[in-house]
């Protein structure tokens, strides 16, 4: 059934890019090279169509595989019905004699499982005996029905081996064409998983690149929103050997996201889970030049300096294989080939190794392992040791992989002599996991180009430790150190103040672009009104048009009615005859002449007997029907019109109407 069910649904999922295929054959191209993938299936129908015949939903053979497997399965029934029928009659007549009797079923063999100690009338095989259990007794007169039943079991074994038989004989034809079947099934669901997953969690698409373009040039526009801040220390357009904006570690989103549905789930306090699903975890921004080769993180502990080490790997893992980063837009990523890290205790007992020497085993093993195109991350590098000769080996490791060594190297670090590193060398870059003195906890925020600074003795002064105490420990720090730190305090408060008015500045652009796309608005909608006004009022002009040419040709009509009453027309008649013609061409222009507008009105000279034509839309009365009709159209030349009297239609004389 398993196999049935890989090759039916690779065969409608083929079905169905065919069936898109022929609605638009550009979907061939869309979906390569995964639509060459699903066509190049070979999948047998028939085949499946066979296992659903005979093998059922649940994994077991239907009677209907094979006539043998249905006799025999009937023969299994009937005869455990007799047995059923016998024993049934056995326990009924022993009731009156013992309190205690039920059928029991031993390796198939129906039998009486009667308590210890109790004796039976009738005569039987005792299986077992036991003080707990009581005696399983095998009626004499069920052996022979006992022995049919495991005989029609075995040929119900053998008839269903013969089906299965069957079916594998099948299968093997297609075997190869099956195995590749499920695998290219496998592929498409990984790269369903990994879409799901990308999907889920809302990633951008990395930009993969290979570390020969870091010689080319080329930018990347920086996204900008209201809710990025780090963004704000970086020019609008750089080089960037890893560009990764707001950047989230997997499992720690992915935790969070549990944790609101588990509230959800057990329907907690809103106020809670509106609290919860705010809270989400800090993201980190990793901005770094494609001059750099190796990032020392400084920072206190549990400040997120592991977190940034293993972000950085799973991410570069991630798009490699196909998934999106957990980040914001445009990220950019080199190939690396190989990522080498080293985090966490490597102590092992059973090769005698301390913390300090299983790091520098692992560190070895990178360092001769690992080529131009790696990413190598290191946490805690010289730790474990006297911290001099520590930061001097520190120093010398990581100089080792910037001058030699990977494409990429991250180290954190509690050194602060590994911090001079980039004063000396342009490979290296600094960062620091940021600090909040006042409620003495971590942002894990990162801020870029500012060296960490030691924080204990300031800690320990907030937390009350005595003034002599502390005023000692600065002296025994000595001052030039404690200069050191007040510049860094002075170059974190300027970041700090330039990253508040950038985010300022990016609120008013948003606001600006925001108030411009409303004004862009207005402006469509003003002449969008003003084109609406001007087809009404053209809507206007044009009825007011109709409606007075109208009004002349009724004019027309009256003055030619009257004309053709007189013989002798008078002075006035005259000269309204001579301008009926220039009326009906005002009329049909729809603009008044000079001679209109001053009612200068003339008649023709000969006196003309006139034809009076209704109009359309006018009512005449047709004297063949005796009824009213609509005139629809008037034609003048033969002297015809054509009226409408209910659902009919007719073409009628002149003379056959009355018109008044």
């Amino acid at each position: 059934m398993a196999v049935a069910a890989i090759l039916e649904s690779a065969y409608f999922l083929q079905l169905n890019l065919k069936a898109a295929i022929k609605e638009d054959a550009d979907w061939h191209n869309r979906f390569m090279p995964l639509s060459q993938l699903i066509m190049e299936m070979v999948i047998n129908i028939s085949l499946v169509r066979v296992i659903k015949q005979v093998i059922d939903e649940d994994g077991s053979v239907r009677d209907s595989a094979s006539s043998a497997l249905k006799r025999a399965r009937d023969q299994v029934q009937l005869l455990e019905k007799k047995l059923s029928q016998l024993i049934d009659s056995l326990i009924r007549n022993e009731m009156k004699e013992t309190s205690f009797l039920e059928v029991s079923n031993v390796d198939g063999r129906w039998c009486i499982n009667s308590g210890t100690g109790q004796l039976t009338s009738f005569k039987g095989l005792l299986l077992s005996s036991d003080s707990g259990t009581g005696r399983i007794i095998e009626p004499l007169s069920a052996v022979p029905l006992n022995d049919e039943l495991q005989q029609a079991r075995a040929s119900v074994a053998k008839a269903e081996a013969d089906v299965l038989l069957m079916l594998t004989e099948k299968m093997k034809r297609d075997l190869d064409d099956i195995e590749k079947v499920s695998d290219s099934v496998i592929q498409l669901d990984v790269i369903n998983a990994r879409a799901t997953y990308s999907l889920f969690f809302r990633g951008a698409s990395p930009r993969l690149y290979l570390s020969e373009e870091l010689d080319e040039s080329f930018s990347t526009e920086t996204y900008l929103s209201e809710n990025e801040t780090s963004m704000a220390s970086f020019p609008k357009e750089r080089e960037w050997l890893l560009y990764m904006p707001k950047a989230y570690h997997p499992l720690i989103l992915q935790q969070h996201r549990q944790n609101v549905q588990k509230a959800k789930k057990e329907a907690s306090n809103a106020a809670d889970v509106s609290a919860l699903e705010q809270a989400r975890p800090v993201p980190v921004d990793f901005f770094i030049s494609h001059k750099t080769r190796v990032l020392t993180i400084t920072g206190p502990n549990t400040g997120g300096k592991t977190i940034c080490l293993k972000t950085v790997g799973l991410a570069s893992m991630m798009a490699k294989s196909g998934l999106h980063v957990l980040s914001s837009d445009s990220v950019e990523i080199p190939w690396f080939d190989s990522v080498f890290a080293d985090i966490g205790d490597e102590q092992s007992l059973s090769q005698s190794l301390s913390t300090f020497s299983g790091h520098l085993k692992q560190i070895g093993d990178i360092r001769s392992q690992s080529t131009s195109q790696s990413l190598v991350l290191l946490d805690e590098v010289g730790a474990g040791t006297n911290p001099l000769e520590g930061a001097a080996l520190g120093m010398s490791l990581l100089e080792s992989f910037a001058d030699s060594g990977a494409l990429l190297t991250i180290a954190t670090t509690h050194h602060g002599e590994l911090k001079s590193l980039k004063y000396s060398n342009d490979a290296f870059e600094n960062a620091c996991m940021e600090f909040d003195e006042v409620n003495l906890k971590p942002t894990y925020k990162i801020l870029w180009g500012v060296p960490g600074r030691s924080n204990a003795i300031n800690i320990s002064e907030k937390l009350g430790l005595p003034s002599v105490v502390i005023s000692n420990a600065r002296e025994l720090h000595g001052a030039a150190r404690a200069e050191i730190n007040e510049v860094i305090i002075d170059m974190e408060r300027f970041k700090q103040d330039s990253q508040e008015l950038l985010h300022e500045a990016r609120n008013h652009l948003m606001l600006s672009k925001t108030l411009h796309e409303k004004l862009k608005l207005a402006r469509r909608k003003i002449k969008e009104h003003g084109t609406e006004q001007r087809y009404r009022k053209m809507r206007q002009i044009s009825e007011a048009l109709a409606m007075a040419r109208s009004i002349l040709y009724k004019k027309v009509r009256q003055l030619r009615a009257h004309a053709t009453q007189t013989f002798h027309p008078t002075a006035d008649q005259k000269q309204l005859s001579t301008s009926d013609s220039q009326f009906t061409a005002e009329a049909k222009n729809g603009r008044p002449t000079e001679s209109t507008s001053t009612s200068a009105v003339k008649i023709n000279k000969q006196p003309s007997a006139m034809t009076e034509f209704p109009e359309v839309g006018d009512m005449v009365q047709v004297s063949s029907l005796g009824r009213k009709a609509t005139v629809l159209r008037v034609d003048r030349s033969k002297e015809e019109i054509l009226v409408q009297a209910g659902n009919m239609k007719l073409k009628l004389k002149l003379a056959e109407i009355g018109f008044k």
